[in-house]
């Protein structure tokens, strides 16, 4: 009996934690490479998992810088705004700061409500062999602001050990972007990406796990006349959490499948449908800090993507820090 106290303290301890995280996939950095125009997308892998990316469940305002390292390469053509380029390597690093709240009103039959932002700053240097110059090599380094996001909805109904989630992240094209020019920070089109997820949270065990299921639809890049075909992307986690120190840390897995659902379009769109995809698998370390009745939490997790389709083939690193109060 001393033991399943011992057990069950960590989880009823953690849990007002998720209240205050949010989720991450809400990074609007265009680092993920999903096909679509650039071989780009707003939405990323490992964005959209793990304890920290879970919505809100209590009221309250949070805090969360991110870190991403994302290196990655490609032998086959791809579309960019500097024309057909072949052999891309890009190497990109995105400081993200974000925030938002969460009301004490619920809607929708108990649902909490949150609001949130996040605003990114890539340094990305990029280099390629150009189609339109006979396979000359060419590269740029470029650095400035991404794509804002913003999160008008974000929706989580709690019922005893689950958890579910509706949100709308909305990816704004303010990020610098110039045509002719091989790496942009930001890429000129918009993106509306409903999601929807389930979450369970043993709080015996200290077991969690997490599915999250989204739809991003892109609007034209009115400066290539090229539309990206929207993305199906799933995203899932388990992770175990225990005592270690004055807080607890957690160990898991996460796993992701995104599928490029339509086709590429407009009359910029020169190599026709070329849908997308990406796989992988990578393991994800945390640990979360009470401090009174505020949070701290932290988590690092590398993710190496193991099956690519018309995209650069890559790894993605994460560092992520959430301060809830």
């Amino acid at each position: 009996m001393k033991t399943a106290t011992r057990t069950a303290q960590p989880a009823s301890r953690w849990q007002p934690a998720l209240a205050g995280t949010l989720l991450a996939a809400l990074l609007a950095a265009p680092l993920a490479t999903h096909a679509g125009e650039g071989g780009t997308s707003h939405i990323m892998p490992g964005a959209n998992a793990t304890l920290v990316d879970v919505p809100p469940t209590a009221p309250g305002g949070f805090v969360k810088p991110m870190y991403i390292n994302y290196q990655g390469s490609a032998s086959a053509t791809l579309p960019t705004a500097a024309g057909i380029v072949a052999n891309l390597n890009a190497d990109a690093n995105t400081f993200v700061l974000g925030g938002g709240y969460g009301f004490e009103q619920t809607v929708l039959g108990g649902a909490h409500y949150t609001v949130a932002a996040f605003l990114p700053y890539t340094w990305l240097s990029i280099s390629g062999n150009s189609q339109a110059l006979g396979g000359v090599g060419i590269q740029n380094s470029v650095s400035g602001l991404g794509d804002l996001t913003v999160v008008p909805v974000m929706l989580a109904w709690k019922a005893d050990s689950w958890q579910f989630d509706f949100l709308m992240p909305v990816y704004a094209p303010t990020g610098s972007y110039e045509t002719g020019r091989l790496g942009n920070t930001g890429l000129n089109y918009w993106t509306f990406d409903p999601i929807v997820g389930v979450v369970y949270s043993n709080a015996k065990s200290g077991l969690n796990a997490a599915i999250h299921v989204g739809y991003a639809i892109n609007t034209e890049n009115n400066a290539t006349s090229y539309k990206s075909g929207d993305i199906l992307h799933v995203d899932a986690a388990v992770q175990q959490i225990f005592p270690l120190g004055s807080g607890f840390a957690n160990v898991g897995v996460e796993g992701w499948y995104f599928q490029q659902a339509t086709c590429d379009s407009g009359s910029g769109a020169t190599l026709g449908c070329f849908k997308g995809r990406t796989a992988g698998v990578g393991p994800v370390l945390g640990y979360i800090q009470p401090i009174g009745r505020e949070k701290l939490l932290f988590e690092v997790k590398w993710l190496p993507e193991l099956e690519t389709k018309n995209r650069l083939n890559g790894d993605y690193v994460w560092l992520k820090m959430v301060y809830t109060f």
